[in-house]
């Protein structure tokens, strides 16, 4: 639970992240031991950073390095009791937590390395966690991690929060990678799995840390978003693991608490009064779904608003394919097929089954059966979810043999 800011306050003053993390593990190991015999400590976070910290000085002895790093850590330590120290600053903890995500999200960092690095640093998953959640080899996120410290090493990133202009700057970087991983945590990518109910929780914890450290309007934005999403999750999944659509959910299973905090960390976006970025507009839309009695009382005028509002921000095919939808749902499928062609046309989403489902859909709803089945099946052969995948099947099987 506290790995993340043993991590931090050790990187704080080794000035080395990978040391840090090294270091870190290495006073659990010991902890494991001496505690079994010991008992637990009155300050066990304590205990595990002082630990630390004699390991930092028997590396730094170990490679020479007798300077002023070297001097600070251990000065008076031989006469100190295991316990809280100078290393342990409770006032400095949110802010050495806040640095290793602004570390880990370095901007020097490839995007993947940025999330793999995240999720092991601040999130404390093991590399094999990791792995499984995005569906690639070990030795492959073992590989992202380590050239990252090694970047961020040779580079010399200081370890701390950045200044307020840099901050601005990388603060997107940080929430995009928190937004990453909790897309693919409630619609995987690819397995067996529709969704990483896990994987969206870490996600979930680390927006929560960061409002607490940021309180950015946007940061409010993500947090509503991911809280409101996440509040279908309990409905979305039968007991066999099968996809259920929105329009077959039970709302009551719906988590109300989840509705309730992102209501409120929406209304934190909103009464900033800069108008709402990507996450707020997003987190909006997602409010609109989570406060409808059904899909026929949603608010689809709004939403497409909304979308169109986003699209103007932050620009995708996603976005637009999702305003295709909404558009489908307030005015029609026709409106909704010539904006879905537009997309076809231009390429857009090439290589993705989603843009074929939806063209399925409309067509299904227009009557077009047998155009409907050949984009299902396109969408099939695109599909890398399974349980996506059967939903698919699903459609082809009610919908006939042409």
């Amino acid at each position: 639970m506290e790995s993340a800011r043993i991590v931090g306050a050790l990187a704080r003053y080794t000035g080395d992240v990978e040391l840090a993390e090294d270091v870190a593990q290495e006073a659990v190991a010991e902890a494991l031991v001496s505690w079994a015999i010991d008992g637990v400590p009155a300050e066990p976070t304590g205990w595990l950073l002082t630990t630390g910290r004699r390991r930092a000085i028997d590396a730094f002895r170990r490679r020479g390095a007798r300077d002023d790093r070297y001097a600070l850590l251990a000065r008076d330590l031989d006469d100190a009791a295991p316990g809280p120290d100078a290393l342990f600053d409770p006032d400095a903890i949110d802010d050495d937590v806040l640095a290793l995500m602004f570390v880990s999200c370095h901007p020097l960092l490839a995007r993947e390395a940025q999330i793999a690095l995240t999720l092991r640093l601040v999130g404390g998953l093991t590399t094999d966690e990791i792995a499984r959640a995005f569906l690639v080899p070990v030795p492959t996120i073992q590989a992202r991690i380590t050239r990252a410290k090694k970047t961020l090493s040779a580079a010399r990133v200081p370890f701390a929060v950045p200044e307020p202009a840099e901050r601005a700057a990388r603060l997107g970087s940080v929430l995009h990678v928190v937004y990453v991983i909790f897309t693919e945590g409630s619609s995987a990518s690819a397995g067996d799995e529709w969704m990483r109910a896990d994987l969206a929780a870490e996600a979930r914890r680390l927006a929560r840390g960061l409002v607490a450290l940021a309180p950015e309007p946007e940061v409010f934005g993500l947090l509503a978003l991911l809280e409101l999403t996440a509040a279908r999750f309990p409905a979305r999944i039968d007991g066999d693991g099968r996809a259920i659509l929105l329009e077959d959910q039970d709302r009551r299973l719906w988590d109300q608490a989840a509705i309730r905090r992102g209501h409120a960390a929406l209304g934190h976006a909103v009464a900033a009064g800069r108008g709402l970025g990507s996450y707020g507009l997003q987190a909006s839309i997602a409010e609109c779904h989570a406060t409808a009695a059904s899909v026929g009382e949603t608010d689809w005028a709004r939403i497409v608003v909304l979308y169109e509002a986003l699209g103007r921000l932050s620009p995708s095919p996603i976005v637009e394919l999702n305003r295709a939808v909404a558009v489908a749902m307030a005015t029609g499928p026709t409106d909704a097929l010539a904006l879905v062609d537009a997309m076809t046309a231009r390429g857009d989403l090439r290589g993705s089954h989603l843009l074929p489902t939806v063209r399925g859909e409309l067509l299904a709803r227009l009557g077009r059966t047998t155009e409907a089945r050949a984009e299902w099946r396109r969408a099939l052969e695109l599909c890398g979810n399974a349980v996506e995948r059967a939903v698919l099947i699903d459609k082809l099987g009610a919908f006939g043999r042409e």
